[in-house]
């Protein structure tokens, strides 16, 4: 294979592709779109609260209307000797969004029942209020009634907040903080965005053989070069756009975020409740959001996420990263450009690319849930085999992966490559000049024998 002219394809593929609107577009629209991801979910929170509801309320009870208060979303008015019937059918002309009608205590289960009814559906935050505050009073009824003295009290003192405080050790026996969340997260990162990549610009690699069959210039290419030499620049090539989209991407996004946090980041979450943004950005219930803002709004438990992100090993994360994108993506890069070889236009190639993709796929979703256990059986054999070892291994670093586990991977993956390479490198000399056939696995094993 001559470097010169594959330097040169090298160059023609990486102009092409950096030069069209299509790179220019995603170039700067994905950094825009990654800062809004960042800043959406609180002006969506901001904007959807529900506007304040008029409630009457006939509590049959007498425990849960004292219970009420007013707030921003609703406001109460309880009813005496009224008909829960009657009222219903009058809600709108008696100026009232819902009716909360309170059943008659019973003495037995020391419970009641409530409806609420109104015009319009509730929104999940007011119903979920609500059913938290006649659970209050409940409870609270309940306590009264056990007759044991100071028993809210008791209660306080009994419950427990154990916090768990995780070391990990060194070769030297030296203690650093470790904190299990940060690692999650850091793991789920990595392994979402070496699956992205991959995918990505490997379906590129495959998209510019398609184009450049279709509109038969390869044959013009492949007179003046040899094929294998055209696959490898055509691989290259893609792979130097992919890094320097990815850079330009991290720089955009970084800047973006930093202007709108100096310019609207103090206006923009003044008004905006820290729990509520939590749960909501989450996707947890209430108390769960609660904890994790107390968890953040304690500056210990900060110093500990802090500490536990100080520990990463940046470099080694840093260095496996590049070579595990660049030797998973050559791989995945060359089987792709065969098929690509193979085909007229894209609508053929999904019969032959199932095979591939599953791998690729297995491998995203092992790295998902390595976190719950990243030494089990399977997330270790996911980061050996080649096919998966890209985005599991990278799911796994954050945890800790000795050295020769990680030296064996990439030596792993470079010697699958290479076979790959040759195996794609002949179905691409003989499938880049095939027309007229729609090529299956059987076409492909015959180009492979004959060439």
């Amino acid at each position: 294979m001559n470097l010169h002219t594959t330097g040169i394809i090298i160059s023609r593929e990486y102009l092409n592709k950096v030069k069209k609107k299509s790179f220019l577009l995603t170039t700067f629209l994905v950094p825009i779109l990654f800062a809004a991801m960042c800043v959406l979910p609180t002006i969506i929170m901001m904007g959807t609260k529900e506007s304040a509801k008029k409630i009457a309320v006939i509590d049959r009870s007498g425990i849960v209307a004292p219970t009420l208060e007013d707030s921003e979303t609703a406001s109460y008015v309880v009813l005496s000797d009224a008909d829960p019937e009657q009222i219903k059918l009058e809600l709108s002309a008696l100026g009232y969004d819902a009716l909360l009608s309170i059943s008659e205590l019973d003495a037995e289960a020391r419970t009641v029942s409530a409806d609420v009814y109104s015009n319009k559906p509730l929104g999940l935050d007011l119903s979920e209020n609500l059913g938290g505050k006649i659970n209050s009073a409940v409870e609270a009824y309940r306590i009264d009634q056990s007759g044991v003295d100071n028993l809210k009290e008791i209660m306080k003192d009994v419950k427990s907040n154990v916090k768990l405080h995780a070391y990990t050790l060194d070769e030297e026996g030296r203690e650093k903080v470790s904190e299990s969340g940060v690692y999650m997260i850091v793991s789920m990162l990595l392994g979402m965005i070496i699956y992205m990549f991959i995918a990505l610009f490997g379906g590129m690699v495959m998209s510019s053989v398609i184009e450049e069959k279709a509109s038969r210039v390869v044959e013009v290419l492949v007179s003046s070069v040899k094929a294998t030499e055209l696959m490898f620049g055509k691989i290259i090539g893609v792979a130097l756009v992919a890094l320097t989209q990815f850079f330009l991407w991290i720089v955009l996004t970084v800047a973006i975020v930093g202007i709108v946090g100096a310019v609207s980041g103090q206006s923009l979450f003044a008004g905006a409740d820290a729990t509520e943004m939590v749960q909501t950005m989450g996707g947890v219930s209430a108390d769960q959001a609660e904890a994790v803002t107390q968890a953040l709004s304690d500056e210990s438990e900060m110093n500990v996420i802090l500490s536990t992100v100080g520990n990463l090993p940046f470099g080694k994360i840093i260095l496996c990263f590049v070579l595990f994108f660049v030797f998973g993506y050559m791989l995945y890069a060359s089987l792709f450009a065969a098929i690509g070889s193979a085909v007229e236009n894209e609508g053929d190639t999904q019969q032959l690319q199932i095979p591939i993709t599953i791998p690729l796929l297995l491998g995203f979703f092992i790295a998902i849930y390595a976190f719950k256990a990243p030494d089990s059986a399977l997330v270790f054999w996911g980061s050996m085999i080649p096919f998966t070892s890209p985005i599991v291994m990278l799911a796994r670093l954050p945890f800790g992966v000795a050295n020769w586990e990680i030296i064996l991977s990439i030596a792993l993956l470079v010697a699958t490559f290479a076979a790959c390479a040759w195996v794609s490198a002949k179905i691409y000399k003989v499938g880049i000049l095939m027309f007229g056939k729609k090529s299956t696995w059987k076409d492909l094993w015959k180009w492979l024998k004959q060439s």
